[in-house]
């Protein structure tokens, strides 16, 4: 029995190590794809525990396992030209499954990174495409989500192609390139300084206008201000005019005194003005007598034959030579 002890430790180690080769666990997060000389056996999709071939010698069982999750791949910095003509930089992510994991494996023999590699070509061709049909405009409005329905359009064959299912495509940015935003931002400053000198010489019309209706209507109250102006002052001097005359016809004399003391006081002011008059001249009347009666008339003859001498604003000097001036003297203006 003691020489037994060894054999059947022996095979009991060879069953188990048959029994562990020979058993593969899928999880919930896995398919396992079991190849058998090459050729896809099966596919394990449901998580649990599966048997294959022990060992997996010479090629004969192996299990490859291969993602069961929504996966994600990015693609950045995409430049893409639009309708307009000018350049923009976009990125965009695709979220994916591996949905036929036996095409996966015949196509690009399991390989993530393969299928992911030729998937970003399409993806790549079909944002060019979308974009060059629409302007840049179109990727900041309600366009948008079309636009990233008709890229997840135009990639889901060539996902199909390599058993993958395409989820979701988001465009995550759409931004100007360094030139074309420099444009841009020229293009607005050039617009909104074209805008401010328009509502600018808007302004300055309006104020032209308001500044004319203002001067015509200062015109007019000016105008009108004159007018009734002269208006009162007319009907004023009337007033004084038919006060005097009904004073002055009250005492005509006085009246004509009254007139020629005023004469008298704005000739005989000291002007520097000179005048020689006749002692008869009736603008003395009344320094011969209060009653207006020329004095002169009554003097001898001899003093009518006298040289005339100048009469000067010196109302004294004028009435004392007004004795001895002659008749037939004329006004003159010293300056003369």
């Amino acid at each position: 029995m003691a020489n037994r002890l060894p054999i059947i430790l022996g095979l009991a180690a060879v069953v188990i190590l048959l029994i562990w080769s020979s058993v593969f666990v899928v999880n919930e997060r896995e398919q396992a794809i079991v190849v058998r000389f090459g050729e896809i056996q099966d596919v394990k999709t449901e998580p649990g525990l599966y048997f294959k071939l022990p060992f997996g010698f010479i090629d004969a069982d192996s299990v490859q396992y291969v993602e069961d999750r929504v996966l994600r791949f990015d693609l950045d910095d995409i430049r893409v030209q639009v309708s307009g003509g000018k350049f923009y930089e976009v990125d965009a992510f695709v979220l994916y499954k591996i949905a036929d994991a036996r095409r996966f494996r015949q196509t690009v023999s399991g390989d993530q990174m393969a299928a992911e590699s030729r998937l970003r070509t399409r993806l790549n061709s079909a944002l060019r495409t979308v974009y060059g049909l629409r302007g840049f405009e179109s990727a900041l409005s309600e366009e948008r989500t079309s636009m990233m329905r008709e890229v997840r359009d135009q990639l889901r064959p060539e996902a199909e192609s390599l058993g993958l299912r395409i989820d979701d495509v988001r465009i995550r940015r759409t931004d100007l390139t360094q030139e074309v935003s420099q444009q841009t931002f020229e293009r607005m400053k050039a617009e909104r300084l074209a805008e401010a000198e328009l509502i600018r010489a808007r302004g300055n019309e309006a104020a032209q206008r308001i500044r004319a209706i203002a001067d015509r209507q200062v015109v007019e109250i000016v105008s009108e201000a004159t007018r009734d102006a002269e208006i009162i002052r007319g009907e004023g001097d009337a007033e004084r005019n038919r006060i005097f005359a009904e004073a002055f016809s009250r005492d005509a004399e006085f009246f004509e005194f009254y007139r020629s003391m005023n004469a008298y006081s704005q000739a005989l002011s000291d002007s520097g003005t000179t005048m020689v008059l006749s002692p008869s001249s009736e603008f003395f009347k009344f320094f011969g007598s209060a009653g207006g009666s020329n004095g002169a008339a009554a003097a001898p003859a001899t003093a009518a034959s006298a040289e005339p001498v100048s009469a000067s604003s010196d109302a004294g000097s004028a009435a004392s030579d007004s004795a001895t001036s002659s008749p037939d003297a004329a006004p003159s203006d010293s300056g003369n």
